[in-house]
């Protein structure tokens, strides 16, 4: 009896699977990186007994602009298309005899009803799309809690001081490289990976570069109250530093970095004061991104920095 239901099992499901899929996703809100592709069924479709997680051969799978789409087959990763327009599924393993030659459609077919029906009537395999959102995510917010050193250099006044600032802004990235994001960050997800699920993880790894990132920028010669003016150049900083994270494991890259202008950052003490060419001069504190000379000398062993 149990070798009759699962010869019935695996004929019908076969058979079932015989109708070519559509599959299409709409719109990515920008809270979500991944999501899973869904079949387009209407009450007019016949195709709505067909087993989950099987992509009939010759299916079609529409992708949008901003989207990249991934097939993933056993577990492992076989098509990708990141280009507007209509895929052609005609690699897969599930057989239709809508698809190619029909001699050679109808002996595969029967392949795998014989397959089939030594697993007890089902589906030996699972096929599935992912969509991935590749357009720019904005609106991340980022804030030091504790100061963030600068070195400040000045050639022609002969200053090389270190500053400690506070700084807060935006940033955007975007995934670059779906195939890495869903090898390591993502994997097999059931239904949507939402950003909340890894931003917090991104935001204590972009303020732990700024340091490194700051140093670049000190190295250029810009002074901190010209960074708002420099966020391209910062931006570049932070995809060099935050390479090895962010680019080569997950697929991701900063796409943006805003400071505001107003407030954003904020000088916190002076941590070193040092004078090019050795000379005895007054100390300097900055003061609304300009500096201001005090015309008392500093005594050795009195000055241990202080708040602005």
């Amino acid at each position: 009896m149990w070798l009759i239901k699962a010869a019935l099992g695996a004929a019908g499901g076969v058979l079932a699977d015989q109708w070519k899929e559509y599959f299409y996703c709409e719109s990515i809100p920008a809270d979500i990186l991944a999501v899973k592709g869904q079949k387009r069924t209407s009450g007019r479709s016949s195709n709505t007994k067909g087993s989950d997680n099987i992509i009939t051969n010759g299916s079609i799978i529409a992708v949008a602009d901003g989207q990249c789409m991934l097939i993933v087959e056993q577990g492992k990763v076989v098509e990708v298309c990141a280009e507007p327009g209509e895929f052609t599924f005609d690699a897969s393993t599930e057989p239709s005899i809508f698809s190619g030659d029909l001699g050679e459609s109808i002996g595969q077919v029967f392949q795998t009803i014989g397959k089939r029906f030594t697993f007890g009537g089902e589906a030996p395999k699972d096929q599935r799309v992912y969509y991935f959102n590749t357009k720019e995510l904005i609106g991340n917010k980022y804030g030091t809690a504790s100061p963030v050193p600068f070195r400040v250099v000045d050639q022609r006044a002969g200053i090389d001081i270190d500053i400690s600032i506070r700084c807060f802004g935006e940033y955007s990235y975007r995934v670059t490289n779906p195939l890495l994001f869903y090898t390591n960050v993502c994997g097999n997800v059931e239904a949507g990976y939402e950003r909340s699920q890894i931003d917090s993880q991104l935001k204590t790894e972009l303020l732990t570069a700024l340091q490194p990132a700051f140093a670049r920028i000190s190295d250029m010669g810009i002074r901190y109250s010209a960074l708002p003016g420099h966020t391209t150049e910062l931006a570049q900083a932070l995809n060099e530093e935050l390479s090895a994270k962010w680019r080569d494991l997950r697929g991701l890259e900063i796409v943006s970095f805003g400071v505001c202008n107003r407030g954003g950052l904020r000088p916190v003490w002076l941590r070193r004061r040092r004078h090019l060419g050795g000379e005895d001069r007054p100390p300097h504190r900055y003061q609304n991104g300009h500096l201001r000379v005090y015309q008392q000398h500093l005594q050795p062993g009195r000055y241990r920095g202080g708040g602005l």
